[in-house]
C-alpha cells in the first residue's frame, strides 16, 4: 500500500509516513533516515540484522510494537512476511529524546487496538485524512508509555499454541482445549494470552481467519460462502459482519480491483 502522508502544510515535507504492508515474502534492508514505529498486525517469522551484519531468527507476534531510531540500519527478510504498520517520522523539538536503539514491547494491547483502527481508516474508499492523523498521533504516543526493552524471545508452550491456531483455524476451538496446551487453566490462559499477544483467544483466532479470507478473495475466484466455510466462518453473513467491523468493507468490495487506498 503507497504510503500515507500527514503534512503540516501544503508545502511543507511529510512530517509522518503511514506505510500498510501486506503478508508477502520479502527480503529488504532500510537505512532509516527517519525514525520508525512499527507494529506487527499478523504474526511473521524470518531473520533479521539490526545495525550489524549478524543475522538471527525472529518470530514478531501481533502487538509487538517497534521503534528504531534514525541512522540504525535494519536488514529483514521472511519467506511468508505478515501484515505491518509502520509510522516513519521526523521528530520535533519539543519531544522528550527518544532511545538511542531499536527497542520493542511485546503485548501492547492499546497500541495493537489504535493500529487495526488505523488499517480500517487506510482501507477506506474515502479515507478520512484527519482521523487518520489523529489515529498515527495517538499510536506515537504509545511509543512513549512504558519500559523500552530489548526484542525478547516469545514462549515457546504459548508458541505452539499459536501454531495450533493457524494450522486449525477453520475448525471450532476451545479455550479449555488450547489452555490444556500450556498446562494452565482457561482462567490464567486467557489473561496470559491477552497479555503475551495483546489480543483475546477469540480475537486473534477472528484475525486469523479475516487475514486467510482476505488471502482467497485476492487470489481464488470462489463463492463468498465457500470462502467464508472455508475460513472458519459459520456462514457468509458471519464472515461479512467480520469484514464490515474490521476493514469497514464488505468481502464483495474487498474482492473488486483495488484501487490505491484498497491495496493491501
Amino acid at each position: 500500500m503507497k504510503p500515507h502522508l500527514i503534512q503540516p502544510s501544503a508545502t511543507d515535507t511529510p512530517s509522518v509516513q503511514i506505510q500498510l504492508l501486506g503478508r508477502a515474502p520479502y527480503s529488504s534492508r532500510d537505512p532509516v533516515r527517519m525514525h520508525s514505529l512499527g507494529i506487527a498486525l499478523q504474526r511473521q517469522q524470518g531473520v533479521h540484522a539490526i545495525a550489524s551484519d549478524r543475522r538471527v531468527d525472529f518470530d514478531t507476534w501481533p502487538g509487538t510494537l517497534s521503534h528504531t531510531p534514525a541512522g540504525i540500519e535494519v536488514f529483514s527478510e521472511s519467506a511468508t512476511g505478515g501484515e505491518y504498520l509502520v509510522l516513519r517520522y521526523a521528530p520535533h523539538e519539543a519531544d522528550a529524546p527518544g532511545p538511542s536503539r531499536r527497542v520493542s514491547r511485546t503485548g501492547q494491547r492499546a497500541a495493537l487496538q489504535i493500529a487495526l483502527h488505523l488499517r480500517r481508516l487506510l482501507l477506506c474508499d474515502r479515507p478520512d485524512a484527519l482521523a487518520i492523523e489523529q489515529s498515527a498521533l495517538r499510536l506515537l504516543e504509545c511509543s512513549k508509555s512504558g519500559p523500552h526493552i530489548a526484542d525478547a524471545h516469545p514462549d515457546a508452550g504459548y508458541g505452539r499454541v499459536l501454531d495450533r491456531i493457524a494450522a486449525e483455524f477453520d475448525r471450532p476451538l476451545r479455550i479449555a482445549d488450547l489452555s490444556a496446551m500450556v498446562d494452565t487453566s482457561p482462567l490464567r490462559f486467557l489473561r496470559e494470552f491477552t497479555r503475551r499477544t495483546g489480543m483475546t483467544p477469540h480475537a486473534w483466532i477472528t484475525e486469523t481467519r479475516l487475514q486467510a479470507a482476505r488471502a482467497m478473495l485476492q487470489s481464488a475466484d470462489l463463492p463468498l460462502v465457500q470462502i467464508a466455510l472455508e475460513c472458519g466462518f459459520n456462514h457468509q453473513s458471519h464472515m461479512g459482519q467480520a469484514f464490515r467491523k474490521h476493514l469497514g468493507l464488505t468481502p464483495g468490495r474487498y474482492r473488486q480491483p483495488k484501487s490505491p487506498s484498497l491495496t493491501p
